[in-house]
């Protein structure tokens, strides 16, 4: 059966959105070009799928780096969901538009396949996280204290308690940390 698995850049003091000080270097791109291509599929709010879109851009027009072009071909190849009120068309062939709510969605792709769902977004992580439906997090960390932006969990419902299961560090400064929930029982606050 699938994982569900939280891939996501935060600050060290805890934010996540893509206009933070993140270091896009080669080394970046290369591990999120793998986690791509060993995925089933990706999950995506509206607002990080229309960041998202700039990488077919260089699909037709590549960039000068090659780790930034493997980056995009692995994005263009991998199946996106898109969760949106306002979107009525992707504009991408191997993106759709989910047709129910997230928590069926990913439980319907959860017995699809072997390969993992990855979710990219904040707002859905948060909604998977209050729905216990998050199966593995993978929190790149960066060496940058920004001060503001959007904060990676907010709206949380309940305690949730994980354990390590192994780092990876990067040559910018930044670790992946790889986390599993662990059985302890979750609380309401």
């Amino acid at each position: 059966m699938r994982k569900v698995i939280a891939a996501i850049n935060m600050t060290l003091d805890g934010f996540c959105d893509h206009t933070a000080g993140f270091l896009a270097d080669e080394e970046l791109h290369n591990h999120y070009a793998d986690l791509m291509n060993n995925a089933g599929v990706i999950l995506y709010g509206r607002t990080t799928y229309q960041l998202m879109q700039f990488w077919q851009t260089l699909l037709t027009n590549p960039s000068d780096e090659k780790s930034m072009n493997d980056f995009a071909t692995s994005i263009d190849k991998i199946e996106k969901v898109v969760f949106s009120n306002t979107l009525k068309d992707t504009g991408w062939d191997t993106a759709r538009l989910a047709n129910r709510p997230l928590e069926q969605e990913v439980l319907a792709l959860k017995q699809k396949s072997e390969k993992d769902i990855f979710v990219g977004s904040r707002s859905l992580i948060i909604q998977l996280l209050n729905n216990n439906l998050i199966d593995e997090f993978q929190i790149c960390i960066h060496p940058v204290i920004e001060g503001k932006g959007l904060p990676l969990f907010d709206q949380i419902k309940h305690r949730v308690v994980f354990k390590l299961i192994k780092t990876k560090s990067l040559n910018s400064g930044a670790t992946v940390f790889y986390y599993e929930p662990t059985s302890e029982k979750t609380t309401n606050h």
